[in-house]
């Protein structure tokens, strides 16, 4: 199964989060499972960091690095067929991050983990 992390959920992951479901925590070790980490986190991290909302131990690049590639996750670039679908979601909520993950989740068969109920209003499979 290919699944796309939240972005909260990869952070949860690193420090291991008591708020971390068993299921979560057993699809993240199961090696039969592809597990993504988008860009639009990386952004998202970007900004919360430069706000001062995001504390991490060094720089951002060094940070990804060693969390996304030392865990066996793989990036999820962002394409145009992953950015067109999203004038056409719903506005349940308008944060663009969420906004992006869920199209890609779509345009790639993607199952999202998150914790964020949100999600169950779009038409994606939230994994909590």
């Amino acid at each position: 199964m290919k699944y796309l992390l939240d972005t909260h959920v990869f952070l949860w992951i690193i420090e291991d989060n008591p708020n971390l479901t068993e299921r979560v925590k057993d699809i993240y070790l199961a090696n039969s499972n592809d597990i993504f980490l988008s860009v639009a986190s990386i952004w998202e991290m970007s900004i919360k960091i430069s706000l001062k909302k995001l504390k991490i131990k060094g720089l951002l690049n060094r940070f990804v690095d060693k969390h996304v590639l030392g865990n066996n996750i793989r990036f999820l670039e962002i394409s145009a067929q992953h950015v067109f679908p999203i004038a056409k979601l719903p506005f349940y909520h308008r944060d663009p991050f969420d906004r992006l993950l869920v199209s890609q989740c779509i345009e790639e068969k993607m199952d999202l983990i998150s914790g964020d109920r949100i999600f169950d209003k779009y038409d994606v499979k939230r994994i909590w």
